[in-house]
């Protein structure tokens, strides 16, 4: 469990990196704030958060879509890995959750 969570530490990087520097895609200001490797090595999750509206959001899970499978190719040349598996983008709704759940409390006060 150790190396997958190592493993997963590193496709964090890598994928900020690549979409820093070499997606050419208008990607708005995103965040990527996780990723999850399941046990077998079958899929990959990348969580990400975006600043904006639900247009930014709809743009940005478009371009990422588009630019999936360079970053999968990316990630196979910079990660050691035999196999690279299937990548999954997902918005992360916790810090939306975590806004809503604040807001609620403040209303208590």
């Amino acid at each position: 469990m150790a190396k997958v969570s190592h493993l997963e530490t590193n496709v964090q990087r890598v994928v900020t990196e690549i979409l820093r520097d070499e997606v050419k895609d208008n990607l708005g200001f995103i965040t990527i704030t996780g990723v999850k490797i399941t046990n077998e090595l079958s899929y990959m999750y990348v969580y990400y958060t975006v600043y904006g509206d639900e247009l930014v959001l709809e743009k940005t899970h478009n371009a990422l879509e588009r630019a999936n499978g360079f970053i999968k190719n990316q990630i196979a040349q910079r990660v050691k890995m035999r196999k690279v598996p299937t990548l999954i983008f997902k918005y992360d709704e916790s810090y939306n959750r975590g806004q809503k759940i604040d807001n609620i409390i403040r209303k208590i006060k």
